[in-house]
């Protein structure tokens, strides 16, 4: 069963925050440079999407837990994985076979658990963070016309990151955590450009991030105007994550739900930050505010992004069977 087929039938549960549960490893520098990188002369640890490679035993359970906890679609460990993200650990010639490695994991595991109940597939999704540099903003306030990064370099790199997605056997692209459009609308020509020379497709999901109350992503744009710009590219959805819990992303999935043409996710952080950067909403708490979504129709894609474990996915699903996925209407945009 295709996942189009799926989210026009019941709304579809992705999975939590991978960086929450490696936390929980207690990792120290030895585990990110396993053998292949023992002699790797810059500092390794932190480098979560590594562990891949080097712990893929850590990786395997996070994906399997998360399966077990309902999740219907899983993300690849690869938020970082850009030559440009890999850079700061001077890891770029190994940026392929990361991302490779890491879909071959997901896979293995998505198609394990879904060998015990055909009934129900499982998918992964190839997950494309936002790299660590913006093309439409200037770092330096005293050079407001300087560039760290050109909209050229973005579409290497992340085709570069697509091909081994694709490659290791994702069945959707996500690009999350969308800060800069500009850095998006690169990475979709990249992914449109490496399907034409492939000759190979997968459904592509976006997903920005509201970085404060003003309601706008960290380059301006409102959650009207992201959805245009991108608009463009047949999607397979659209949708918010991060930066806040599931309240606050409430009135813009609602802009969301008015506007467009695709099926619309959601995967807010569990609650906000407190003082020492943890995250205090339970589970119960946390399915509580998804709820009232669900209420409303406004998503076909629920799930959780910083602090949430299987825990909070276990009470998101269960709360979500009770209601209908939003209904995608062509006309809206």
């Amino acid at each position: 069963m295709k996942i189009e087929d799926i989210l026009k039938q019941r709304i579809l549960i992705l999975d939590g925050a991978m960086g929450t549960m490696i936390q929980r490893h207690k990792l120290e520098e030895k585990d990110f440079r396993g053998e292949i990188l023992k002699d790797h002369p810059h500092p390794l640890k932190g480098n979560n999407d590594l562990l891949s490679i080097t712990r893929p035993d850590i990786i395997k359970d996070i994906h399997r837990q998360y399966f077990e906890a309902g999740a219907d679609m899983v993300e690849t460990n690869t938020f970082g994985s850009t030559t440009v993200a890999q850079a700061d650990y001077h890891l770029e010639h190994l940026v392929y076979e990361i991302n490779y490695q890491a879909a071959k994991i997901a896979r293995e595991v998505a198609d394990e658990v879904t060998a015990k109940d055909p009934a129900r597939p499982r998918f992964v999704a190839g997950s494309m963070g936002p790299t660590t540099k913006l093309s439409s903003m200037s770092p330096d306030v005293n050079n407001p016309g300087y560039r760290a990064i050109t909209f050229d370099e973005l579409v290497v790199a992340f085709k570069q990151q697509a091909k081994g997605l694709i490659d290791g056997g994702v069945d959707t692209l996500l690009l999350e955590t969308i800060t800069d459009t500009l850095n998006v609308k690169a990475a979709l020509f990249a992914i449109q450009e490496l399907f034409e020379e492939t000759g190979k497709t997968l459904p592509v999901m976006v997903s920005g991030t509201i970085t404060d109350a003003s309601g706008r992503i960290l380059s301006g744009q409102t959650a009207e105007a992201f959805l245009i710009s991108v608009s463009h590219v047949p999607l397979l959805s659209i949708g918010l994550n991060c930066a806040m819990g599931a309240a606050a992303l409430r009135p813009y999935l609602q802009v969301l739900n008015e506007r467009a043409p695709f099926f619309v996710s959601a995967y807010p952080n569990a609650g906000l930050p407190n003082e020492f950067g943890h995250y205090d909403q339970t589970p119960d708490q946390m399915a509580a505010e998804v709820e009232e979504y669900l209420k409303e129709g406004l998503v076909n894609i629920v799930g959780g992004c910083c602090g949430s474990t299987p825990d909070h996915i276990r009470k998101i699903a269960e709360v979500a069977k009770k209601y209908k996925p939003r209904e995608v209407v062509l006309e809206n945009v």
